[in-house]
């Protein structure tokens, strides 16, 4: 405490945000008609009546906030924000569509550190004028994410991405992981950034990659970030494949062991919500995103009752499409109310606390912000509550205090924002952005904006862009190791699967296969049409399936006894008729093939593989073929898995002179 030549005892800080209406959003929901927050350095020192603050504090900075709220800055607990340079790309799609069809390709071509440090400073500018004073991105070289955010004065958890198939930053997902420790590493004792490890999502990640993240995680002592079942197809997906939900999937490897951030969490259950919060796991709810890929609708009420931590999201701009946490919150009070037909479901005040302390919280960082608390940081906005849409004002009348939540977050916007300060920094002051320049940014990304559009508008004749233009697209598991050969015992191999310990069947099935093939001029790739009908014991047909599939005309590389790793590129359910894909595609030529199949997914070596035992009836050839294949996703995991392959050939007993480099439409067309 010091003094003034004239006597003055007051504690002297460098900020008063004064008179206005303090929400300090604790647990106690402790507020002030007529506030003041003091702020020293860094830290809040204090959050009072005003008349209280005005007895034991002075600054040289004194803040007039009448007519506004004072209040903690809001937290995004999901999102990806370099992603504000393709706003708008392509909208209206289901989300395999729009991910695969069209935000993959275009990422693949153009994001660079350039290009997330210009999308950064986008999003940022946003973000800030929204209110926001914590985001939690999931991004590639998130490394220049970090970096712009520091510069700008952000808080953040920036999330390093990492998947088990090539990315715009890393080859391999090896490659992933060997940098990312130096990320963390850098960014650990930073006093805005947390850095934090993203396996994307189960289906993107083997369990031996999950295994590999949490333990990085738990040895650096820093959060997981990852998605959880956006999709009903996702979550069936993993209960088919694993036999037990993505909860319990990622908890099996390791993942809930470390400090968790689930995104998005639409088709969970409630027991899965209790694993998570026994786990201490929390849940990014991103209401806004999921309604608009149609992805579903996420019961955030069921996971406010079970108690798990939860925070608010609104996913990356090119989803939702904006960064907007206004609207956002708006929206997870208004659709829960809507979803379960109770008008009391999440009340408002509920949902500004998921935006502020039940964001911090579920970050893992609410001991350091979220609510105006004294020693917390100084992460505070003010909120202009005078304008035409926010009146009358019945907050003043309310000694309650509740009429200034509804108030806030029903008839509140992003642009009331006035002013915003982060770690006592003003990042904002009268609307006015203090660290960006947003002209500036603003024409930069238009720039980019023009090339995407070029690129896009170049790629309109290829096959690709119609097979996603047409729906349906989802990208294939990238790589596969493969092996095929001629003239083998089919009744040997049948009997040392079923027979052997070593083969532990997942699924067996009979097929019927037709297969057309369509070739295009200046193509590598094929498109493959194929029917696959289902037979049963007693040779009766039970169901058919179509899917279309982009495949590589390239042989990516060669193991041992010609096994080969090659890509496949795209697949699609094929929902028209083969005459409506060859009058739509338009191809140079096409093969037919027509085969029958006993298909066997099988764990080998805790490898999965898939073994089939194929007939080629038309072109007709003689004999029976072997076909193992495997989905991989690095070189170390594709060597490893050709190593099980060449076993599985010694058990069958297939020599070297009988496999073959072949595909199938190769065969067929030289023997016609």
């Amino acid at each position: 405490m010091s003094a003034t030549a004239n006597g003055d005892a007051r504690e002297s800080v460098d900020l008063i945000l004064a008179d206005g209406f303090v929400l300090c959003m604790d647990d106690a929901y402790t507020h002030y008609s007529r506030g003041s927050v003091a702020i020293r350095d860094d830290v809040i020192v204090a959050a009072g009546s005003a008349e209280a603050i005005a007895a034991r504090y002075r600054a040289e900075q004194i803040v007039d906030c009448r007519g506004c709220a004072i209040m903690p800055g809001l937290i995004n607990t999901h999102t990806h924000l370099p992603m504000t340079l393709l706003r708008g790309l392509a909208d209206d799609l289901r989300l395999d569509v729009w991910l695969y069809g069209y935000m993959l390709p275009v990422e693949r071509k153009f994001v660079s550190p350039e290009f997330v440090r210009l999308g950064t400073r986008l999003a940022a500018a946003e973000l800030i004028r929204s209110g926001v004073t914590c985001a939690n991105d999931m991004y590639y070289f998130e490394d220049a994410v970090a970096q712009t955010l520091a510069d700008i004065g952000l808080r953040a958890l920036c999330s390093q991405s990492i998947m088990q198939f090539p990315t715009p930053d890393a080859a391999s997902s090896d490659e992933s992981l060997g940098f990312v420790e130096k990320f963390i590493e850098k960014w650990k004792l930073h006093p805005l950034i947390v850095p934090v490890i993203a396996p994307h999502a189960p289906y993107t990640c083997s369990g031996e990659l999950l295994q590999a993240c949490a333990e990085i995680a738990k040895r650096h002592d820093v959060p997981l970030h990852i998605h959880i079942d956006e999709t009903e197809a996702e979550a069936d997906d993993c209960k088919r494949l694993h036999g037990m939900s993505s909860v319990n999937w990622i908890k099996k490897n390791g993942v809930l062991e470390a400090r968790t951030i689930c995104a998005h969490c639409v088709w969970i259950d409630r027991n899965d919500m209790r694993v998570l919060k026994n786990a201490g796991a929390s849940i990014s709810h991103n209401p806004q995103a999921n309604l608009k890929l149609a992805s579903g609708i996420a019961d955030a009420v069921g996971m406010l009752e079970v108690g798990v931590m939860t925070g608010i999201g609104t996913d990356g701009p090119a989803s939702n499409n904006d960064l907007d946490h206004f609207e956002e919150m708006r929206t997870v009070s208004l659709l829960a109310k809507g979803s379960t037909r109770n008008p009391l479901a999440i009340p408002s005040r509920t949902a500004l606390h998921m935006a502020t302390l039940g964001g911090a919280r579920a970050l893992h960082i609410g001991g350091i912000t979220g609510s105006l608390e004294s020693g917390k940081r100084a992460d505070v906005i003010v909120l202009d509550l005078t304008k035409l849409h926010s009146t009358p004002q019945f907050s003043a009348l309310d000694t309650a205090g509740g009429a200034i939540y509804t108030q806030i977050v029903y008839s509140s916007k992003a642009a009331d924002v006035r002013d915003v300060f982060v770690n006592g920094r003003c990042l904002m002051r009268e609307h006015t952005l203090l660290t960006l320049d947003e002209a500036a940014v603003r024409a930069e990304a238009d720039a980019v904006a023009a090339q995407i559009h070029a690129f896009l508008a170049e790629r309109e004749g290829d096959v690709l862009r119609k097979l996603a233009a047409i729906g349906g697209v989802q990208q294939q598991e990238a790589f596969e190791v493969q092996v095929k050969a001629r003239g083998v015992d089919a009744a040997a191999i049948k009997a040392a699967i079923e027979g052997d310990p070593n083969f532990q069947i997942v699924r067996h099935v009979h097929y019927r296969q037709y297969d057309t093939y369509f070739y295009f001029e200046n193509e590598e790739s094929r498109l493959r049409y194929r029917e696959d009908v289902t037979i049963d014991a007693q040779g009766k047909v039970t169901g058919s399936r179509y899917r279309l599939t982009l495949v590589s005309g390239q042989t990516e590389r060669e193991f041992a006894h010609s096994i080969l790793l090659s890509r496949v590129r795209y697949f699609s359910a094929a929902d028209r008729s083969l005459r409506f894909y060859r009058e739509y595609f338009r191809p140079e030529r096409e093969t037919t093939i027509e085969k029958d199949r006993l298909r066997w997914e099988v764990m080998y070596e805790d490898e999965p593989m898939f073994i089939n035992i194929d007939r080629m009836i038309e072109p007709a050839q003689d004999g029976s073929f072997l076909e193992i294949k495997s989905r991989t996703w690095s070189l170390r995991d594709a060597e490893r898995k050709a190593a099980s392959i060449a076993k599985m050939l010694a058990r069958f007993g297939v020599p070297d002179e009988a496999v073959l480099r072949q595909e199938y439409v190769e065969i067929a067309e030289k023997s016609s």
